[in-house]
């Protein structure tokens, strides 16, 4: 069932304890009435005035193509049937296919998967990518459900969406609550719906899928690595020197993880760390391998005997050079502004800082390199892993790496030269560049009929 109407914000009986924990740290960050689709806009309008958009352009990219809601039921374990709620957002596709993310989480909802794949369009215009921009999700707690069930839920889902994706038009690929494994059900349950004579050709439905199974080298590192040489070239225009520094982290999953771990190569410590179980201290500095590998077999940082478990407001206070928010959007509000003590914020989240708490961090001096830009790593990595599926291809790592390194340096100063021609800070920026790439298409091409 595909249908265009409000979003039901209905949670299953058995997911309603996460969910509830969701909406209380959502409250505790003051995002009661957040409309995060309605913040993208004002991002929109903000660079539109910039770069002068001509208002023909800004009509067409200020909502989705399509947006699709899909129920659909999955038979549980014990034999229940439940009713699960989908989601996926085609929100451009003039650069190329639709590109983006699958979500499950219990707060998932129409509106935040709208804002999502907004910033998956200007993602891809950013970096240059022949793709344009989608998102999806379901709304449920992928914890509360076993493995089976898991696989039931996303091979339903797939099927449901039916050719609403496709290598050619629509490609998913991981986001919070689901991995590679998940890719790995989606593109087999894809090449089970197509003919026998495609099944080898499909295999660019989604990325971020396991390597032995088309994927790439360095993709799962690709968002955090990303986030990495933003950072590195940050500190060279800062004058800044990384050995020494230190850092904290809210959210230690995929992207955090990583983040911290390679700028540990760097030299960077990282002495608070968070998620959604609560936060914690170490002065000394956490191993940030073996705290990747406790939350791989745990699901969380919690128990982990490393730290001292601290309070939210404790490690918002805490001092360091670098704050890597790598959770969920609206984070960062103005309290938590206020407490911030660093120099240089890196949004490995989409959109951790809202912008009330923005402001407050541009008015105290700390610069923020902006989620449009500091992420899309995963996304460059996933092009690079499409293009491989379409050459029946296999990079190395350092091939992947050296790519990558060369398309976010590039992004970087181009982002950087743009802020300071217009006065405008680094988000703005961002999404200026990639809103004029946009533009110059629609002027070449104009409007079918």
């Amino acid at each position: 069932m595909t249908q265009k109407t409000p979003d039901d914000t209905k949670t299953s009986a058995s997911s309603i304890p996460a969910a509830r924990e969701s909406r209380t740290s959502m409250l505790a960050a003051g995002k009661e009435f957040y409309d995060f689709f309605r913040v993208v806009q004002d991002y929109l309008d903000r660079a539109g005035r910039a770069i002068k958009l001509e208002p023909f352009v800004q009509t067409i990219i200020s909502q989705p193509k399509n947006e699709l809601i899909i129920n659909f039921p999955v038979k549980m374990d014990t034999g229940e049937v439940r009713l699960f709620k989908g989601y996926r957002v085609q929100h451009n596709n003039l650069l190329g296919p639709f590109k983006g993310g699958m979500r499950y989480h219990p707060s998932v909802t129409l509106d935040d998967v709208k804002a999502l794949a907004a910033m998956m369009t200007w993602k891809s215009a950013l970096m240059r990518l022949p793709f344009g921009g989608g998102k999806g999700g379901i709304k449920f707690d992928p914890h509360s459900v076993s493995k089976n069930e898991l696989q039931k839920i996303t091979r339903r889902f797939t099927h449901a969406l039916g050719e609403n994706i496709g290598p050619e038009y629509d490609i998913p690929a991981p986001d919070v609550g689901t991995n590679s494994q998940t890719m790995a059900w989606m593109m087999d349950t894809y090449s089970n719906m197509v003919g026998s004579a495609q099944k080898q050709s499909v295999k660019g439905v989604v990325t971020g899928k396991p390597v032995s199974s088309g994927g790439t080298l360095g993709r799962t590192k690709a968002t955090g690595q990303g986030a990495v040489y933003c950072v590195i070239q940050w500190a060279k225009e800062r004058g800044f020197s990384l050995e020494g520094s230190t850092m904290t982290v809210q959210g230690f999953g995929n992207v955090g993880s990583h983040l911290a771990v390679i700028l540990s190569r760097l030299g960077v410590s990282t002495i608070a760390v968070g998620d959604h179980t609560g936060y914690l201290l170490n002065t000394e500095g956490f191993n940030p391998h073996k705290l990747q590998d406790y939350v791989a077999r745990n699901g969380s940082i919690q128990g982990y005997p490393g730290g001292k478990p601290i309070t939210r407001d404790e490690f918002f206070a805490t001092k360091a050079d670098i704050f890597a928010p790598c959770a969920l959007e609206n984070q960062i509000g103005e309290p938590e502004a206020s407490l911030l003590t660093c120099r240089v914020i890196v949004e490995g989240a989409n959109g951790p800082c809202n912008p009330v708490g923005e402001k407050v961090l541009l008015d105290k001096g700390i610069d923020i390199l902006p989620d449009v830009l500091a992420n899309s790593g995963g996304v460059t990595v996933s092009y690079y892993e499409w293009v491989q599926n379409k050459r029946s291809e296999s990079w190395t790592e350092e091939e992947v790496d050296a790519k990558l390194e060369k398309a976010m340096n590039r992004a970087y100063k181009e982002v950087s030269d743009f802020s300071r021609l217009k006065k405008v800070d680094m988000r703005i920026a961002a999404y200026g560049l990639a809103l004029q790439r946009l533009e110059a298409v629609y002027k070449e091409r104009e409007i079918f009929p």
